[in-house]
């Protein structure tokens, strides 16, 4: 077999675990990585560079940070290069002239069970959605985000305790295995296409990046929704809401990484933050939801048992109840 040589395009860790399953194989040849531009993060302003500069420099790899991807110097840079495929993972949107370059087209890995949740958020919404399976998709890029034509699938079953990060993790490592495989069936030639509308099962989701704002936990809703909102959204970008102090009306964000469904179905006529036998329970219309790991703004992270050593609840009120 032929080696196939290829360009890999990425940013963060996800990113990295495809990166180095290909870079591992005898059959492929990665000619230079494409990622971020490195940043200043921080108080000092270090320099923060890309999981996959790290792993490119720590592999002697070629890589390109262009800051404009349309940019003459870097196309051409880009084409003197002369891969056969490129392949995108946990990048940005590139322009036509990028993604239409090589010979045998440019592929991406998408963490959903596309056309399903397509958009920036897949891992999150399929939790918070409460779905009971989701997967990676390898796919042709194409004009339109997201809809370019599929060529393999894997699915994976979501386990009513995973979090999004969870999740995360277990798709990361699938989708190394499912990329690898594709890019090998494109350097043999014996790679399928399928139209995504030939996929589609049931009503279209979508996946849509996840503001602050989309964050706020609604204690209205029924104990499972705000329990897969919650671990939709655990570790990041993190599910809150607001307690107020009712003494002087001190606002404060707290941050809710983990939480469980109590067994107990009681109704109640008011939302509150309760501590019963040693747990921290907030009182839905519907139930009991326990919150296991949390953080009270300026505080550190906190399981629950430690968080109410130091925790009076009539003392305060959760806003907008």
């Amino acid at each position: 077999m032929q080696k196939i040589n290829i360009v890999f395009m990425g940013t963060p860790e996800f990113a990295v675990t495809i990166l180095k399953k290909l870079n591992e194989n005898e059959n492929v040849n990665v000619l230079a990585t494409l990622t971020a531009p490195d940043k200043p993060a921080g108080r000092g302003q270090k320099i923060n560079k890309s999981a996959v500069k790290l792993f490119s420099e720590a592999n002697n790899l070629r890589c390109l940070q262009p800051t404009n991807l349309k940019e003459k110097s870097f196309v051409e840079e880009l084409q003197e290069i002369n891969a056969d495929l490129f392949v995108v993972v946990a990048f940005r949107m590139l322009p036509e002239i990028v993604w239409n370059m090589p010979s045998r087209g440019t592929i991406n890995l998408h963490a959903s069970l596309l056309p399903q949740y397509r958009g920036a958020a897949p891992i999150n919404w399929a939790v918070i959605n409460g779905e009971e399976k989701t997967g990676v998709t390898t796919f042709f890029i194409e004009q339109e985000i997201d809809t370019g034509l599929v060529i393999e699938q894997e699915a994976i079953a979501i386990q009513n305790t995973d979090t999004a990060g969870d999740l995360h993790d277990k798709l990361m490592h699938l989708g190394a295995k499912l990329t690898l495989r594709s890019v090998l069936k494109i350097a043999k030639a014996e790679v399928e296409r399928t139209a995504q509308s030939l996929l589609l099962k049931g009503e279209l989701k979508s996946a849509p990046k996840i503001f602050k704002p989309d964050c706020k936990i609604n204690f209205e809703q029924p104990a499972l929704t705000v329990h897969n909102f919650i671990r939709g959204l655990s570790p990041y970008p993190t599910a809150w809401f607001k307690l107020i102090r009712i003494k002087d009306n001190l606002e404060k964000t707290v941050k809710v990484f983990s939480a469980s469904i109590c067994d107990e179905t009681t109704q109640h006529e008011n939302i509150e933050l309760i501590i019963k036998d040693k747990s921290l329970l907030v009182l839905l219309n519907s139930g009991y939801l326990e919150i296991n790991e949390l953080q009270l703004e300026g505080k550190k992270r906190l399981k629950a048992e430690q968080f109410i050593l130091g925790f009076t609840p009539t003392d305060w009120k959760i806003a907008d109840y």
